[in-house]
């Protein structure tokens, strides 16, 4: 059984809606894996909970399709599939995309030194090949661009997805073939804000989402092989 340090739940949210965001997160950074069965009498225990708010935690985290029931096996984690990560990142660019006019007209020379400043720091992790840590980083310089807009009802929206974006951003950077390329991008939508060209923003904000979601498409496929193998 994977080690995950639940905690018991004093927070005045209802205790299945603390649950569902618990296990969520667990199952989207894969410290509950795929295949996984979570036997309701363990995970009430380790939450700190009973068996009714887990029912409900798990019914909710079904129709976000994370977990599936299967007959005589009980509730199963769900592994990610390429239809997932086609669906998620079709939402979240959609979103993206949406914020670019908001972007280019609110941006701050604040903003823009900012955003130079985690290009700086990536920078750095690139040079030592530190993959690890540039994916959060990649991940934040993203964020921190389309905070700009400061269209929350989108930015809500966008965040919805983030957890399933991070996962799958450590996943394809690990296998970018590109990386050089998508760095010097993110130079370049920097500057492209910083001269209002919406325009040439939307053409290479465009280009470089796609180009990422085929990344992890691809990474995917090649961490599937590999376990196809072992």
């Amino acid at each position: 059984m994977p080690q995950i340090s639940f905690q018991p739940m004093l927070e005045s949210r209802p205790i299945r809606e603390i649950a569902y965001e618990i296990l969520k997160h667990a199952i989207i950074t894969g410290e509950i894996p795929a295949g996984e069965r979570i036997v309701e009498t363990e995970y009430a225990s380790r939450l700190h909970i009973s068996r009714t708010p887990l029912r409900e935690a798990l019914r909710k985290l079904e129709r976000d399709g994370l977990v599936e029931y299967e007959m005589r096996r009980g509730v199963i984690v769900r592994a990610f599939t390429i239809s997932d990560v086609e669906e998620i990142y079709t939402i979240r660019n959609a979103m993206e995309m949406l914020t670019l006019p908001a972007i280019i007209e609110k941006a701050t020379a604040e903003d823009i030194a900012s955003l130079r400043e985690i290009l700086a720091a990536m920078d750095t992790l690139i040079a030592r090949d530190d993959v690890e840590n540039l994916s959060p980083l990649t991940r934040a310089f993203h964020s921190q661009l389309t905070e700009i807009c400061h269209q929350n009802r989108i930015l809500r929206v966008i965040e919805s997805q983030d957890e399933y974006i991070r996962r799958f951003s450590a996943m394809a950077i690990r296998q970018y073939p590109r990386l050089a390329e998508a760095h010097k991008e993110h130079y370049q939508l920097v500057e492209l804000v910083e001269k209002k060209d919406l325009e040439g923003f939307r053409q290479l904000m465009q280009h470089h989402i796609e180009e990422s979601k085929q990344s992890c498409l691809k990474g995917l496929e090649l961490q599937r092989k590999e376990q196809n193998l072992t």
